[in-house]
């Protein structure tokens, strides 16, 4: 396994972070046992969770994940330093948690407790908003005018970036997280926020996780540029695009117990008729270099510069080992130049 460091804070981490979005819904704790240890046997060091976990999201579900996992921290605790766990505070918009209110200093404090107690730890490595307070430009609403960024009133969200970050701080001095993130942020909020934590002597942004993949590559090239040079981890989750890039979903197939036979928060926004085209030819290129679709959408996804560690997920064993192996599995030239013809085919199938 090939290691990185999560952006300034200097910890080491593997190129592959075991995502657990489905741990507490289409997985129990014995398959999550189970995708732990095997991913740990690997060389993985990074596990990544949420409070708002599993997925898709209900009130039936909320905390199960990290619990899952902090079952697993309680019966290896002579592991636990040898990892780094990162998990996320559910933004606005969830009734069941926080009545759907904001991301606030109080509401960080409280949730990393609630977090700590069901993780079963004394400390998360890596504290990560999980979207922001604006409405974010993710979740399909990259394209131009779905959002009026000309009516969000750009000093409240600083003040209320400001606030958070001062939790942010209570909670480092306090030990209980090492470093903060984000997730399904943009250029603006990254910078925002490390402004007001140069000037204020506040916790640095370290990290974010953002949708990349094949099919959904909007960050490249200027939140990842401004990644490389503002030393962020840039931390794609859904590589293979909820699965779609497997190939597993075309022609309309769902196959028992795949996510997309359970309701989704956001429905299945992501399969349309340019989508279904572009996974057809890319599962082809990988036919024709005896790669797994996956793998192939794996395997370029972490060949991107400024990738620093891809987040996946699987239902099964199998799924993980086919999806760890991608990773040392390089794609050659031509496959490379087989790939960008597709790519600018299909350059935004959703």
């Amino acid at each position: 396994m090939e290691f990185t460091t999560l952006g300034s804070s200097g910890l080491p981490i593997s190129k592959v972070c075991l995502g657990s979005m489905t741990w507490g819904l289409q997985n129990n704790q014995q398959d999550a046992n189970q995708q732990i240890d095997y991913a740990i046997s690997q060389g993985i060091n990074f596990i990544d969770t949420a409070e708002m976990y599993a997925v898709p999201p209900s009130p039936d579900t909320y905390g199960k994940t990290e619990s899952i996992l902090g079952n697993w921290l309680a019966e290896n605790k002579n592991k636990r330093k040898d990892l780094i766990i990162a998990t996320k505070i559910a933004g606005a918009g969830v009734p069941w948690i926080r009545d759907g209110g904001p991301i606030t200093g109080d509401a960080v404090v409280a949730a990393v407790d609630a977090s700590l107690k069901r993780l079963q730890t004394d400390y998360i490595d890596l504290y990560q908003l999980h979207w922001p307070n604006r409405t974010s430009p993710h979740f399909n609403k990259h394209w131009p005018n779905q959002l009026t960024f000309s009516e969000v009133s750009a000093e409240d969200h600083t003040a209320q970036m400001l606030d958070i970050l001062q939790g942010l701080n209570r909670c480092v001095k306090a030990g209980k997280i090492r470093h903060c993130g984000l997730s399904d942020d943009t250029p603006w909020g990254i910078n925002t926020y490390l402004k007001l934590s140069e000037k204020h002597d506040l916790p640095r942004m370290v990290s974010i996780q953002n949708e990349f993949s094949l099919l959904h590559a909007k960050d490249w090239p200027y939140l990842i540029e401004n990644c490389i040079h503002e030393d962020i981890a840039y931390l794609p989750w859904s590589p293979l695009a909820g699965g779609m890039l497997s190939g597993k979903y075309l022609n309309g197939a769902r196959p028992e117990g795949s996510r997309w036979t359970l309701e989704q928060r956001n429905g299945l926004f992501r399969d349309t008729p340019a989508a279904q085209k572009a996974i057809s030819a890319y599962a082809e290129i990988a036919k024709q270099n005896g790669f797994t679709p996956a793998q192939l959408a794996l395997a370029w996804c972490n060949q991107v510069d400024g990738v620093t560690s891809t987040i996946i997920g699987a239902t099964n064993i199998n799924q993980l080992q086919d999806d760890i192996k991608a990773f040392s599995m390089p794609l050659n030239q031509q496959a490379l130049i087989d790939i960008e013809s597709v790519f600018k085919t299909y350059p935004v199938p959703f």
